[in-house]
């Protein structure tokens, strides 16, 4: 288990904000990296809000490429995304490398379909160096392509310039146009940032490609395993470790800004929850309490951490402010209370706790009023977590009629319960931004003395139960945590 069981447009500009620097000074290793800057090129609408979505009605064959989330689960848009243009060969390279970035990331979601390269008739002067103003649409709508993404990249010494174009192939026009100018070394991440604008600028909802996973790697026999902190992109690239395995570490999760991690670590022998600076590198304990404290994450707000703190036979809920580190009890420790997680506005708390006998799922109000709880199946309930979206709860189920673990989202009034994955042992959920998808990861079981046969991975699924895929780590892992988007 995770947690711890005690016995149990017009042409404009704008400047990413400062607090995205020290991700890339901590994946680069470099020194802190200028703010992207990032210039609206001819677009023929407004850049925000993202257009509505099309009406879920008809062939779509002549609607365009912009739809809803809900047909593109039914039926993939049909993308075409042409190495985007250079003029000499590093500039060529990474126009190639740019859109590889961009087609997995799309095709990953399970909602874009990227089409082959070898079915393009235009390669959008890709060879040449050059880019049409103006695509020849025939060529792209003959092999089915709705939306067609161009662009052109540009090598100047430890500088690159990107600009791509967004193409709805169906209505013969632009839908957006942006440039980018940053160093080289952040050059998958305007990758993302291209297939962030891509999303939501034919879904109508913001995408989720820019960001990072915190989550704990899993190294050496089973049983004795080494237990590091690390964090890498969202599609795996760019993995770091942040701890050095001296000390098992468990549950990391990101602030809202994505400049900080809580975690729980047995450093020195003493079970407690620790703050790391992705900045700096430097972690600290969060307090000094008699029992173990564990399960922590941050208030929406980033101005306090909630977790459980041992007392006795039981855990108690409490919240420390992060400036003044004044400690407020929000249950007491006559039960088990365990895994806090606030609603996305704060005003509410959803907990595991054994006061009804078995790990049920609760909820109260950030001040412990109103306890109401919303688990009723056979079985056990764990490790849950609030959506962004503020609609649904994710958790873990195990036990009771189950011979397996599984991953479950119910509403917040305990409605609507239903499974998304199972295994022998899948645990963990975290939502990524935009409510989308969850992760999680699973574990198969050990068929040999010595722990043979046992794996620990990463895995994604859409909140509909599709998609369900493998996310690509150095070593086994477990206990994942998306960050913010562009944290």
């Amino acid at each position: 288990m995770t947690d711890p069981m005690l016995p149990f447009p017009p042409r404009s500009a704008f400047q990413l904000p400062a607090r995205w620097l020290p991700r890339r000074q901590l994946i680069a290793g470099a020194a802190a990296l200028p703010a992207l800057s990032a210039t609206a090129l001819a677009q023929t609408q407004a850049a925000a809000p993202a257009p509505a979505a099309a009406p879920a009605t008809g062939s779509g064959a002549a609607e365009g490429a912009v739809i809803d989330v809900n047909r593109a689960r039914a039926a993939p848009i049909p993308i075409a995304l042409p190495d985007f243009a250079g003029g000499d060969p590093a500039s060529a390279a990474l126009g190639h490398n740019l859109a590889q970035v961009i087609t997995n990331d799309l095709g990953n979601s399970g909602l874009f379909r990227p089409l082959a390269t070898d079915a393009f008739i235009q390669a959008a002067g890709a060879a040449a160096g050059t880019q049409p103003a103006t695509p020849e649409f025939a060529n792209w709508t003959t092999i089915g392509a709705q939306a067609l993404v161009t662009g052109h990249a540009t090598v100047s010494g430890s500088t690159i310039q990107v600009d791509f174009r967004l193409w709805d192939v169906l209505a013969q026009k632009q839908l957006q146009g942006t440039a980018y100018t940053s160093t080289q070394a952040n050059w998958r991440r305007i990758g993302h940032i291209i297939a962030d604008a891509i999303y939501q600028r034919l879904l109508g909802e913001p995408g989720y490609f820019d960001t990072r996973i915190v989550y704990v790697s899993l190294t050496g026999p089973r049983g004795r395993e080494r237990h590091r902190l690390a964090v890498m992109d969202q599609d795996g690239a760019n993995n770091r470790f942040l701890t050095d395995g001296s000390w098992m570490v468990l549950t990391p999760r990101f602030a809202p800004k994505g400049d900080t991690i809580c975690f729980m670590s047995f450093a020195n022998q003493t079970p407690r929850v620790y703050l790391f600076d992705l900045a700096t590198g430097r972690s600290s304990a969060l307090g000094d309490f008699s029992g173990m404290t564990f399960a922590p994450r941050f208030a929406p707000d980033g101005g306090s951490v909630i977790m459980a703190v041992a007392h006795g036979g039981g855990s108690a809920i409490v919240s420390v402010d992060l400036a003044s580190r004044r400690v407020r009890q929000i249950t007491n420790a006559s039960s088990i209370d365990v895994s806090p997680c606030y609603s996305p506005d704060g005003s509410q708390i959803v907990f595991n706790s054994d006061r009804d006998g078995t790990p049920q799922l609760y909820i109260m109000n950030a001040d412990g009023s109103g306890v109401k709880r919303i688990s009723f199946g056979h079985a056990n309930y764990t490790t849950p977590v609030w959506s962004p979206r503020g609609d649904l709860i994710a958790y873990t189920r195990y036990g009771g009629s189950e011979a397996n673990f599984s991953i479950g989202v119910m509403a917040p009034d305990g409605t609507g319960e239903r499974a998304i994955a199972d295994g022998w042992d899948v645990e963990g959920p975290t939502f990524c931004p935009n409510g989308r998808v969850l992760m999680y990861f699973s574990q198969s079981r050990a068929t040999g003395p010595q722990g043979q046969g046992f794996g620990s991975q990463l895995m994604t699924i859409d909140i509909t139960g599709f998609n369900q895929r493998i996310v690509p780590t150095p070593t086994q892992a477990s206990d994942p945590a998306w960050s913010p988007l562009g944290g």
